[in-house]
């Protein structure tokens, strides 16, 4: 039998890859399950976006091989978006780089500027993604917490004592996931004067800004940023372009260039037609953004009775597509929790647990289940 590379033995399947085979066998068996796991959004692009994308497939000119730096004007719409949203100036030529998805940038970034043996920070909780993507590299985790008491913000105290003979990367995400604290400009102005303390890259990794939102930040926003920082972001919650797969990392060019030699390795350029969808998606004005936050707003108040239901605190002070919640006192297991909850309500609700050790003790519902839903599940208990 042939040995898989000793890097898999560093991490495991994604806990949805392997939770959802749970999910939908349960399905298979006749059970109706509400899925209140995942955060992929249930609600459909805008009708421009499926109409340029119509349009695309039907150039004769729009099948071969594609830039690996997308359409100039993509990048075009990229800067403009980041111009009129967070009032951040880029180059479209050699300041952005468009992904297939925020996620394989992780993997991007980290083979750009990662050697074996060196250190990445880490939140706890936070997106799992940060991990693997160091264990498959042969980097070294260091977990910095993130706490309730602290508004799930980092502690300079704590983070002043690390040893950072060996830290290259740090990662964080604000608006933050999963717990959806906002952050705020003067966290920013802390973090990038820290990495130049420091000289550490700094990532912040940014899909969730518009839902829920009122006040729209970029890491990019704080003067000289660029000089130490990137800022991953995605178009799959902000347009409902999840499966779509399409990204966008931002930083200055140096650091741009040395993702896009690894980028260039590993795939041949996104497809045009996609590439005219994320265009025309980019270019919506602002009613967009209000009327989905209508729909996230009833749904967030639903979830939030049922959180409640179960006894559970919500914290109010999130954004983004998710609710987390605090388990009630007593409450050992966030995963025994949850699995309670299945098999007897059938409905699928997330473990912080996943998220990291600081995650114990609270669980995370997804707003991307429809109104009637929500209710369906309250009504269960």
């Amino acid at each position: 039998m042939i040995t898989t590379a000793k890097r898999l033995d560093t991490v495991e399947e994604y806990y949805f890859s392997s939770k959802l085979r749970e999910v939908r066998q349960l399905m298979s068996e006749g059970k109706s399950i509400i899925n209140m796991g995942i955060g992929s959004p249930d609600l459909s692009p805008s009708k421009a976006v499926i109409e340029a994308v119509a349009a695309a497939i039907q150039d004769e000119n729009g099948h071969g091989y594609q830039s690996y730096q997308g359409l100039p004007e993509m990048r075009q719409a990229m800067a403009d978006f980041y111009r009129d949203q967070f009032g951040v100036e880029v180059n479209p030529n050699n300041e952005i780089l468009p992904l297939m998805g925020s996620k394989e940038g992780i993997m991007h970034i980290s083979l750009a500027f990662l050697n074996e043996g060196d250190h990445v920070l880490i939140p706890n909780p936070g997106y799992p993604t940060y991990t693997s993507v160091t264990n498959l590299v042969g980097a070294v985790p260091v977990y910095y917490d993130l706490k309730e008491e602290n508004g799930w913000e980092p502690d300079f105290e704590a983070l002043e004592k690390l040893d950072f003979s060996k830290v290259k990367i740090m990662w964080l995400g604000y608006p933050h996931m999963p717990t959806g604290a906002r952050g705020s400009l003067a966290l920013f102005e802390k973090l990038v004067a820290f990495a130049k303390k420091h000289n550490i890259l700094l990532i912040n990794d940014n899909p969730y800004s518009f839902v829920l939102n009122d006040n729209p930040m970029s890491l990019l926003q704080v003067e000289g940023a660029k000089e130490v920082a990137l800022e991953l972001n995605s178009l799959s919650k902000t347009f409902n372009m999840a499966g779509w797969r399409v990204g966008m990392v931002l930083g200055n060019p140096e650091v741009i260039d040395a993702v896009l030699k690894v980028k260039s390795n590993m795939d041949s350029g996104m497809f045009y037609g996609i590439q005219k969808g994320a265009i025309a998606a980019l270019k919506c004005d602002k009613s967009w953004f209000e009327d989905q936050n209508k729909i996230y707003r009833r749904r967030r108040e639903l979830t939030e009775k049922l959180a409640e239901k179960l006894n559970c605190k919500v914290y109010k002070e999130g954004v983004g597509l998710f609710v987390w919640a605090k388990l009630p006192e007593g409450i050992e297991s966030a995963e025994k929790f949850i699995d309670e909850i299945l098999y007897e309500k059938h409905i699928f609700i997330t473990p912080g647990t996943i998220f990291g050790s600081n995650g114990e003790g609270y669980i995370r519902f997804s707003l991307c289940v429809k109104e009637e839903k929500v209710q369906e599940a309250i009504d269960r208990f």
